[in-house]
Formats: structure tokens, sequence, C-alpha cells
């Protein structure tokens, strides 16, 4: 169809999140500098061609009426009339939305053009889940930031790639972590609905995935697809509720002024949680947060998230601001955390 008409039928679909923290929509802002230099192509005197499709999702006030005849056509072939209605008001009324292709859709409506001919593909469903799937599926091979399909992933539905799937479940804590109100992480995590966020949500992801691979996670995770996952909130917040009461001074900072926000304190945090979760769960796999405090203030005076040295093990020295987001610092943080843990465990015993 003529480019120039897809804005009278489609709209883009922002991701964006309301008051109440609920994810609508899918797409990224428009890449402005994309956008011109495929404008500038369009306006040339080059026979210009957009080879490939445009990709709307249409809800179900189109319909599909097939054509009379068609008797010795392939059962997936049908000749026929796409019935889209065209709604006058506020683009969100529009009955598409443009899961593929909003750069080229907005060079073609500011082309100086009177007409540019695009091809489009176009499915018909009610569920934005679908169409989340499809634009992640679409761009899965393309530059699409790594956090937008980590927010995505848990209002994904259908066959996704076993790489996605894999990280459904972490993102799906990821989100309720940042964005239930109960949360001791609430709206700490930065995503694209939440660039303001002091902690990096793949260091989120990381301590989320070590916990349900083989931590503390694992006992409570369900193998359905979209496990209840209360028992493992539970855990996540009463941990986190301890870790803020045990390091009042570094909690909420930028990673630059506090290693405890940092990945390298994220994931050895995580390693600990698991470790404390291992020996003190009640039967059910849970630990209340005042037990997880107790345990994290046997090895308080050892940590130096905002000032002064690590003294580790190895007689390795290291300056709190010198600690680096590297699988080493990482283990030997790790390491450090874990082995005061359990020296202070012995000593109490003992």
């Amino acid at each position: 169809m003529d480019g120039k008409l897809v804005p009278q039928i489609a709209t883009v679909s922002r991701v964006r999140r309301d008051v109440e923290t609920q994810l609508h929509g899918y797409q990224r802002p428009e890449a402005l500098a994309h956008v011109a230099a495929i404008r500038r192509y369009i306006e040339t005197d080059t026979s210009p061609l957009l080879p490939n499709s445009i990709v709307i999702a249409f809800d179900e006030r189109v319909r599909f009426e097939p054509g009379p005849g068609d008797a010795g056509s392939p059962t997936y072939v049908r000749s026929g009339t796409l019935v889209i209605p065209v709604v006058d008001g506020p683009e969100r009324d529009r009955p598409g939305f443009i899961v593929d292709g909003q750069q080229r859709c907005a060079a073609i409506r500011d082309a100086n053009v009177d007409a540019f001919p695009v091809s489009i593909s176009a499915f018909i469903t009610s569920e934005t889940s679908d169409q989340r799937s499809q634009f992640i599926l679409v761009n899965s091979t393309k530059a699409l930031p790594k956090g937008l399909i980590h927010e995505l992933l848990p209002g994904a539905s259908g066959s996704l790639p076993v790489p996605l799937r894999v990280r459904q479940l972490p993102a799906t804590l990821l989100e309720r972590l940042n964005f239930d109100s109960r949360s001791p992480l609430h709206h700490m995590i930065q995503t694209p609905t939440n660039p303001k966020g002091v902690i990096k949500d793949n260091s989120i992801l990381r301590m989320l995935e070590t916990s349900l691979t083989d931590g503390a996670l694992y006992k409570l995770r369900n193998d359905e697809a979209l496990p209840n996952n209360g028992f493992m909130l539970t855990v996540l917040f009463n941990f986190w509720t301890a870790v803020q009461k045990v390091f009042p001074d570094a909690w909420g900072l930028p990673p630059r002024k506090s290693r405890l926000m940092h990945g390298a304190g994220i994931i050895s945090l995580g390693y600990l949680m698991d470790e404390i979760s291992h020996n003190r769960d009640r039967g059910d796999g849970i630990v209340e947060a005042d037990d997880f405090a107790v345990h994290l203030k046997a090895i308080a005076d050892d940590c130096h998230w905002t000032s002064g040295d690590w003294h580790f093990a190895d007689g390795v020295v290291r300056k709190w601001n010198d600690i680096q987001n590297t699988p080493r610092d990482i283990q030997r943080i790790s390491n450090f955390l874990q082995n005061r843990y359990r020296a202070a465990r012995l000593a109490q015993a003992a």
C-alpha cells in the first residue's frame, strides 16, 4: 500500500509504564538520525526502494473476506479483501500497531513525496503479549537493546528462542523487584522505563539466574511456563530488606559511590543469600528478614562498600573503589563473603 496512508490505519505502541507501573507497548523511541537518513534516500531521484516488509499487528476489528473460487490454489493462498476501518480520533484508537518498521514509516510520513509504495506483512491478534513476542522475534538479530528485551519478556507469550525462554522467569522476578511497592528495590533497578535506577538490570538478572540454577530460589521454582513466584519473591524481599538494614550508608547510592549497588556487590551478595538460605531456611525455603539481618551483621565489619580496603585471603588488598564488575573481582568478593560467613558460624557454634 501507499506508505503515506499507513498512519491512518496503524500507530506505534511506545514502551512505557503507567502510574500503577503496568507495562504498556514495546517500541523504542524514534531514532531521529536513522529516520532522517531513510527520508533523504526516499527523496532521491534514483528510484528508491524499501524491499523489507513493514510488520503490522491488527486488532480484531480488521477482518479478511475470502474471494470466490480459488479451487486450484494451495490452502495457504487465498485471494480476497482485507477490511480495515479508518478511525478518526486519537492515534491510540487505530486498529493497527507497527511491530517492525517504525523508522521507515516515520521517514515516509515526513518525506517530501506524494506517495511511496511499501510491502506490508500483517497478522490479527487482540493480545499485546503476541505483539511483544513478534517484536522480540523480528528484532532478535538486530541491535535491539538487551534492557528492552528483558523488560518485555515477562509480558511475552508464544514460542520464543530457548535463550529468551530461559531469561523469562528471571526477568519476571526482576520486574516485581523493581515495580512492586513492597520491594526494598522499588524503582532502584535501571530499565528503559526506569532510567533513573541505580542498579544495572543485568546485575540483578545474573544474581537471579545464579540462584535459580543452584541456589536459594532453585528449590522454590516451578517447572510450569509461568510459575507462582510468591515464595521466591518473599525470599528476595526478605534478603534485600536485611541488606538495606545492615548497610544503610551504602544503600541507594550510585555504583561509583557504593560498590554495594555495583554489579560485584549485587552478584556476590546473591551468592551469600544462597549460602545463608541453605543453612537457615525453616523447611519451606523461606528465611525471615530479621534472620537474614543477624547473619549479615556477622560479616558487616569485613565489608568495605563505600570506603576502606578489602583484605582478601590470598594477601591481595584492594581499595573499595578499585573493585570492578569483572568475573575475577566478583569471584574474589563472593569467596571472601562466604568464607567470612562460614568462619562466623563456626565461631558461634564453638
